[in-house]
């Protein structure tokens, strides 16, 4: 009896989660997904050095391995960057989907934020935000989760007149946690991010030490953070958070955090009654059909996770 639920509870992880995902110790039912979120300004892939060099910007996102990156100031067929669809060339350089949120034409083009992602998004929606010059909020569904980029104005009312209209977007996503990542374009102790953080929480760090750097630009040598990544609500210290040291591919430093995403299926956790079944058919978790579960265990019943008690 032991083994085989040993042997269910293998098996409910690895049908479930990806081969990164695990089960938690303190609940040997709840399946953890590791998730590393990038966020960068790219400066339309010019350098510090005033050199366009996508390949570079491509290598540094490639190096840290994200699941997730959001990306701002990208063109797409603009002069300037000899008429490239940058998000298109990043994603086949890094072997990720790309998405773009167009803000603004520009010389012949279009330029705006983007997000690359090892999963295709389940949907996106592009939100038009305040900005003397015009910003956008790109978000993107995915299936454990929603995340977002922005890249705000530099002026003051701008930037707080845009905080409601996030805000009111992250609440949409009721059943599903919302990730959002930018150049927000002002320092931790302002206005703007104290108005943000009554909302979100701050998973990058914003305070400089002697052991760990917040500092994001300029790219050569930092001098305030500027750039941040939040998650809607609150949240717990991610396991990993850094400034990437790199002060030449562009004019800020990308920044980097790992957390545990908790995927556990709804109702894992729901004893299995009668009730649960009429109507519905009930399968092992190896995809059998089961008329009468005869053992306690993990079953499906209608698309569900159940825990059979009895």
């Amino acid at each position: 009896m032991k083994l085989n639920r040993l042997f269910l509870l293998f098996l409910s992880v690895s049908m479930f989660a990806s081969p990164r995902c695990s089960a938690n110790d303190n609940d040997p039912t709840a399946v953890i997904l590791p998730l590393r979120i990038m966020s960068y300004n790219i400066r339309h892939g010019e350098g510090m050095d005033n050199v366009l060099d996508l390949d570079r910007t491509a290598a540094v996102i490639s190096k840290q391995a994200p699941d997730i990156i959001g990306l701002q100031e990208v063109d797409s067929f603009v002069y300037r960057s000899n008429r490239i669809n940058e998000m298109g060339y990043l994603a086949t350089k890094t072997g990720m989907h790309g998405t773009f949120g167009p803000a603004i034409p520009l010389t012949g083009g279009k330029y705006g934020v983007g997000i690359l992602s090892k999963e295709r998004p389940l949907s996106v929606n592009n939100i038009p935000l305040p900005g003397k010059e015009k910003r956008t909020l790109l978000v993107c569904e995915f299936e454990y989760y929603v995340f977002a980029c922005t890249h705000l104005d530099l002026n003051d009312s701008c930037r707080e007149a845009s905080i409601p209209i996030i805000v009111e977007e992250a609440k949409r996503w009721t059943t599903k946690p919302f990730y959002i990542c930018g150049d927000w374009n002002d320092t931790p102790s302002s206005q703007t991010i104290t108005q943000i953080k009554r909302h979100f929480t701050l998973l990058n760090r914003t305070t400089n030490t002697s052991q760990f750097k917040c500092y994001t630009y300029p790219a050569n040598v930092p001098t305030k953070c500027i750039d941040y990544i939040a998650k809607y609500g609150k949240s717990s210290v991610p396991k990993t958070r850094e400034v990437i040291d790199e002060p030449q591919a562009s004019d800020h430093r990308p920044i980097l955090v790992e957390i545990e995403l908790d995927i556990t299926p709804e109702g894992i956790n729901t004893p299995f009654v009668e009730h649960d079944a009429a109507g519905q058919d009930v399968y092992s978790l190896d995809g059998r059909r089961v008329n009468q579960p005869q053992a306690k265990g993990i079953y499906i019943v209608g698309k569900k996770k159940k825990y059979i008690v009895k």
